[in-house]
Order: structure tokens, then sequence, then C-alpha cells
């Protein structure tokens, strides 16, 4: 296995004039050739070591995505310290908690989470470095005297000379899945679980040097670091950063201009471009009887295929959905078009890939098969083969940090950690997910009953931006938050209510149907990767 540090290196030295790194907007935007980014890189680690971090200290990052984010991430690494990645999301009291538990050393925070961080009571650290120009902005006196000599020393522009590769088994990230809620979960990555994703990516997606893409999950998610910056930075691309919020203007302009070759996305994203651009066209009657012609059917798909990805800036040649399942209806009209559909399975504890395909052997409604380096198990399956998905590997967590009763639950007497996803596994490793162990509910009769399957038919009808099933006084409840544009074209939203209901429970069983419709008044609160916060809601 091949360190990305050192797919990184070869990308310096054969593209070093080439632009590597690149803020889309914003005020404090900046950009690196490949060369600036290993010369800024070494220029920071000198800052490191003139502040007297060692290796394995941790220092900690939060902020917006932004260039100097992937630079000071990068730089951390190189010098053997340990990346303390924190969603800037959470509230100032957690991030100031997480870094108090993860014992950092120094804090890169960007402009926005400074503003709330600055009136808490921050833990001891050396210096807290602005994301914005490396600027300081708090630190003890030595840090303020040693951080004036290093911002005199010029950038040195000596011929690179290459990153140390150290140990593949060295713990280089601490990511925490949450905030401080209990005890906090820190997830503890090595460089082999780094530098395995990477090559996966480079082996199921194959990318050019010189090719673009725009990084709009957010980087402190493990999903954005590996798929929107590692992997494609050690590919010799650009990675373009959206800094500001990416609504969905900014979104669709910032595609336009970039062009990618791929997008890594949550299914919500794609789902609602097919509910408002696509379905309406292709569920008219005479393009449905038209849709599996030969020929005008073939020119009828032609046309959709070319829309969307028109819609992503038309150079797509992959399009890969994680964190959630797909439509069911979405996936099959975009799979019917040939669309260059992926979708993979994951966790941060992985960081993160579990299960991936190349997009021609993507089998429908999966979540691919086992990514080299990782091995999955059906644990205690029923009599339809539905089971706990266990995994193990080269990707996988060495555990909590500073939490290890976690730790041990989290994993069998055997080595196998413990997903808590319900799923089952074809004759050819593929790899299909059922629900949440935690979310499954047991019915009356005593069948198992995956609300997320109920949700993905109720999530087809137009009148759903999103949906979520609960179990209450033993009686199956749909939460609807409906699209907005279609309740105003409701004179009666109760009776549209109902009228779905009744359309939903004639694709149900007997024992896993609705009791009732509820409409909720404001979208559902969610985590930082868009999935529904389930917990508050039961």
């Amino acid at each position: 296995m091949q360190h990305y540090l050192a797919y990184l290196d070869s990308m310096i030295a054969h593209y070093p004039d080439q632009l590597a790194l690149v803020d889309y907007s914003g005020d404090d935007a900046k950009s690196y050739t490949f060369r600036q980014l290993g010369q800024q890189i070494r220029h920071l680690d000198l800052l490191f070591e003139r502040m007297g971090i060692k290796a394995g200290d941790k220092v900690a990052l939060a902020g917006r995505n932004c260039a100097n984010w992937a630079v000071a991430y990068l730089a951390i690494a190189a010098y053997r310290g340990v990346i303390v990645s924190i969603l800037q999301d959470f509230v100032a009291q957690d991030i100031s908690r997480l870094l108090q538990h993860s014992d950092s050393r120094m804090l890169f925070v960007g402009p926005f989470v400074w503003e709330q961080l600055k009136n808490e009571e921050l833990p001891e650290m050396e210096a807290i470095v602005s994301l914005s120009d490396f600027s300081i902005l708090y630190g003890t006196e030595k840090a303020w005297h040693t951080w004036e000599e290093w911002n005199d020393t010029p950038v040195s522009e000596d011929e690179f000379e290459g990153f140390c590769t150290y140990n593949l088994d060295d713990l280089v990230l601490i990511n925490y899945t949450s905030g401080s809620t209990g005890n906090p979960k820190g997830v503890m990555l090595t460089n082999r679980s780094l530098s395995n994703n990477v090559e996966v990516g480079k082996e199921t997606l194959p990318a050019l040097p010189g090719e673009k893409i725009v990084s709009m999950l957010p980087l402190a998610h493990m999903y954005g670091q590996v798929c929107e910056l590692l992997y494609p930075l050690c590919s010799g691309c650009t990675v373009y950063f959206l800094s500001r919020t990416p609504t969905p203007s900014i979104l669709l302009k910032a595609l336009q201009d970039v062009q990618p070759y791929l997008v890594v996305t949550v299914p919500l994203v794609i789902e609602k471009i097919y509910k408002k651009h696509i379905a309406p066209k292709v569920t008219k009657r005479n393009i449905r009887i038209w849709w599996n012609v030969p020929i005008v059917g073939n020119i009828i798909r032609a046309v959709v295929k070319y829309n969307l990805k028109k819609t992503f800036g038309g150079h797509l040649r992959y399009f890969i959905c994680g964190g959630a399942a797909i439509d069911k209806d979405v996936e099959r009209c975009l799979m019917d078009v040939h669309f260059p559909l992926s979708v993979g399975y994951g966790m941060t504890e992985c960081g993160p890939l579990i299960g991936g395909e190349m997009v021609h052997n993507f089998k429908a409604r999966s979540g691919g098969k086992p990514v080299k380096g990782m091995e999955v198990r059906v644990a205690d399956p029923n009599e339809n083969g539905v089971g706990e998905l266990q995994v193990r590997g080269d990707n996988l967590m060495i555990g909590y940090y500073k939490n290890e009763e976690a730790t041990q639950a989290a994993f069998t007497r055997d080595g196998w950690f413990r997903t808590g996803d319900l799923g089952t596994l074809d004759r050819k490793k593929n790899i299909f997910v059922k629900g949440r162990l935690k979310t499954m509910i047991l019915g009356s009769t005593g069948q198992n009953i995956y609300p997320e399957d109920i949700e993905s038919r109720i999530n087809n009808d137009s009148l759903v931006e999103e949906s979520l099933v609960v179990e209450r006084e033993g009686k199956l409840v749909a939460l609807i938050f409906p699209d907005q544009e279609k309740v105003k074209l409701q004179d009666s939203l109760k009776a549209a209510a109902e009228d779905l209901l009744k359309r939903i429970n004639e694709m149900l069983p007997n024992y896993s149907k609705l009791h009732h419709v509820e409409i909720m008044k404001e979208a559902f609160d969610k985590t930082p990767k868009r999935s529904i916060k389930r917990f508050l809601y039961h």
C-alpha cells in the first residue's frame, strides 16, 4: 500500500505549476499550485517546529471549507502531528469541550467559528491561528513571539524534497462524530486507513491530472476529507472549495463554472432535481409509452441523460451518492438512462469507505461491494438473511479517543466492528442495507419493519419533501415535511395527506401499514451530513 503523502509527492513533482487548491468564492479567496502547496505545507511545519509541537501532538481544525483548511490539514499530517477535525456547525461550547477532550495544543479556526468561540472559556492551548491568513488570534506570549518570527520568514522556494511517508499504522486523525453530548466519540484513524481509502478512490474512480472537482461536503466529515480532497488531490486534480454556504443557486453556478468530472453528494440533491425537473416530464403518458421502444426510447433517454449531465457542468463522469439510501424510482430512472451513478456504503469509523463499485458494475439498491482491504459479514441473520453488518480491514479505526467503554462496545470478541446497520450480502458480495439496527421496529406479529423502506416510498410522492416513520403507542406514524411549492397549490393539505396515506398503505403489507400522517410545519433537524436526527422525533 502506498502512503497518500507519497501520491501527493508525485503530483508536486510532476505537475508543479498546475492548480491544486482554489477557493471558488469569498473575501479571503486563495489558490495554490501543487508547488505552492508543498512550499506552504513546509512553511507551516516550520511554525510547528518553532512552537515546540512534537510528533503525536494534537492540532485541531474548525472552519468552513477553504484552501487554507486543506493546507493546514496536510501540514499537520506531514509534520507527524494528529489532526483533530471538528465540524464548524457544532456550537461554541461543544467545540471548546472537544478541544479539551482531544488535548489539542493548537487550533486553526475559520472566522465564523472564531466569532462564536472567542467568548467561550477556552482550554489551555499554545495558539489559535486564523484559517483566513494564518495570522495568530490567541496564544501564549511565547507563541506570539514565535509566530512573529515565523511570519517574517519567507516561504522557502527551494526545490521540494518530498514528504516523509512515515509508519502507516501511526495515528493521524481524530474525527469527532458528534458534539459533547454524553462521552464524546473521537474516531481514531491511522495513515493506513486514509491511504487505503485514497487507493480505493484512485482504482474505482480513475481521474486524470488537471480534472476538477467541487468540494461541497463538510471537510471535517470523512466523506469530504477523502472523496473531495485527498483522493482527487492525490490524483493530480484541482479542488475548488465553496467557501460560502452552498445554496442551490451558488452550487449550480459553481458546477457550471468548474465543470467537475466527479460529484459526491447525498441522495437528497439528486432526488430534488429529479422531482422538480425530470419526473414531471418522464411520467407523462406519451413519454412512458415510448420510454422502452427501440430507437425512440433510446433518443428520449439520451436527452434525459444529456440534460442531467449538463446540470452538473457537462463533464461529469462519476456521480457518487452516500450517507443514505437513494429513492428507488430515482435510481431506476438514472440507471435506465445510463447516468454515471454509483452508491457507496461507509461510515466515519472506516474513514469512511466500506462498500463501493465502479459505475458500470454498480448493482441497483446496493451499497457496492466491500472495497479493497475490507471484509463484510452478516451476523446472526434471520430467515430472510438480514442481520447486522459487521466489518474489519485496513480502513477500520483503532478506537474512540479516551473512550474505552465505547470502543469495547463497538467490537465483537473476535475483532469485527459492529456497524449497527441491518443488511444482507448477495452471492457477488453486493451489500444491501435494510436499515439501522436502532431504528428497526418490531411489529406486533413479530415482523421486522424497516422505516427507511417506507420512507423511500413516501419521499417519492410529489407532495413530500422528506419524511420520517416512527412508532407511537404501537402504531406507525409518518411525519411529513411537504414540498413548499406544492403546499401553495393545495386547497386542503389535510385532504392531500389523507390521500397520500391511502396510496402509501396500498403499497405496504398489513404489518407495516401506517396509522396516520402528521404534517410538519418546519424541516427536520439534520446532522452535518444531512441525515435527519431521528432521536428528536420519537
